[in-house]
């Protein structure tokens, strides 16, 4: 939920990146910080295990200056994919605005970003949220890689809603911040729609 705090003159926004195992949420972070300005980053915080895979969460706050008189922050994490941190994917979730959802755009990884989708819905409904009302991004990760499932594929089974949808390969940066100025617009939208 959006901290509005009119004392500070300042907005709080959460955005969740959430996918299957490996499919390139830490990835997206680790590029949009390498590429934005300390001006307008906080420290990102990565708890990652030997594998360097998410083990909790990744953060990354980022400060995106004055809009309409209000300093407007955005936090944005992400959630572990593997399918024993379902309960540390339920507490990320709790609040959120936005959520990116990063499908593995390879072949064998086809049937994970079904059932990520189908647990983040369930996760999303367990905080209050609706799936098919909150803001949301996909993205298609990993597509220089051989053996993809097409786009045309991805968009009829994962993008149920139609929503906006970016090809990626976030360890080039492609997609990536195409894939944040949208989920960006969708939360002042729906700011807006609340007002």
């Amino acid at each position: 939920m959006t901290m509005i705090n009119y004392a500070k003159k300042e907005i709080i926004c959460k955005i969740v990146f959430y996918g299957p195992g490996l499919c390139g949420k830490t990835t997206n972070l680790k590029f949009i910080y390498g590429k934005i300005g300390p001006q307008y980053k906080g420290k990102m915080i990565a708890l990652a295990t030997e594998q360097e895979r998410t083990l909790f969460f990744d953060f990354l706050p980022l400060d995106f200056g004055k809009i309409k008189n209000f300093n407007t922050k955005f936090q944005l994490y992400t959630v572990p994919g593997q399918a024993y941190y379902t309960n540390s994917r339920k507490i990320i979730l709790k609040g959120a605005d936005g959520v990116v959802f990063v499908a593995d755009s390879q072949i064998d990884r086809f049937n994970e970003n079904k059932e990520s989708l189908k647990d983040m819905a369930v996760n999303l409904r367990e905080q209050g949220l609706d799936i098919r009302k909150i803001p949301l991004v996909m993205q298609w990760n990993k597509r220089d890689l051989p053996n993809i499932v097409s786009v045309q594929q991805l968009e009829e089974v994962i993008n149920f809603r139609k929503v906006p949808s970016f090809e990626a390969v976030a360890v080039k940066g492609i997609g990536v911040f195409e894939t944040l100025k949208t989920i960006i617009k969708l939360v002042f939208k729906s700011l807006g729609e609340d007002d």
